[in-house]
């Protein structure tokens, strides 16, 4: 290999490992919280669920200012998987952008750490890693919430379908296990931003999306 290569190559490695930084702040854009105050002039940490997704906003604004925020924090996440895919096929450097930009959203360095539990932007980076998955994530899930109209029951039962899927590709179908490891990474911190939730299913407490539907 030539210096000239071997620089280009160096280049090519240090973007890359730029993208999970740069990850990283595109999914703490708060378009939740931005919204908020924009529409309605409320801080939406400080009501409802004190989370800055969609379902806090749907609870608090309403359905247009909701489907916005869906739009938007999907396209954070397939944008920041799909930029790095152009750049490295390394796994190791995709998956720690899927999860850079989870944390992006979850935990945003522009309203002091808070954010939403990365559901949208997590469907967003299943459509970049395996779109089927990030498909039957979002049929699971809306199917669950049109049933049950529990928000966080089909947010977290379409999350475990993604993993299922790609699990299911992984073993029988010979797809890299790249999103397969994601998927059981991102679910993790997806659950455990649902944790308040799971305590509210369980002990009946959890309010229905009938109940703040507008």
């Amino acid at each position: 290999m030539g210096i000239g290569e071997s620089t280009d190559s160096q280049l090519v490695v240090f973007i890359a490992y730029m993208m999970i930084p740069l990850a990283y702040l595109l999914g703490a854009l708060p378009s939740g919280y931005i919204i908020g105050r924009i529409s309605k002039g409320i801080d939406i940490r400080e009501h409802g669920s004190g989370k800055t997704g969609m379902s806090n906003v749907l609870r608090l604004i309403g359905k247009k200012a909701a489907v916005l925020v869906l739009l938007i924090d999907c396209s954070k996440g397939a944008l920041a998987v799909f930029l790095a895919q152009l750049l490295v096929e390394n796994p190791v450097v995709l998956v720690s952008v899927a999860i850079a930009v989870l944390f992006g959203h979850n935990y945003s360095v522009f309203i002091r750490f808070h954010g939403g539990a990365g559901v949208l932007t997590g469907v967003g980076t299943l459509f970049a890693f395996v779109p089927l998955a990030g498909i039957v994530a979002a049929v699971v899930g809306g199917l669950v919430i049109l049933i049950f109209r529990y928000m966080s029951l089909g947010s977290m039962a379409g999350t475990l379908a993604a993993f299922v899927t790609a699990a299911y590709l992984w073993a029988f179908n010979d797809h890299e296990a790249t999103a397969t490891i994601y998927i059981a990474m991102g679910a993790s911190l997806i659950f455990f931003r649902h944790k308040e939730n799971i305590y509210r299913l369980i002990s009946g407490t959890e309010p229905k999306l009938a109940s703040f539907s507008r």
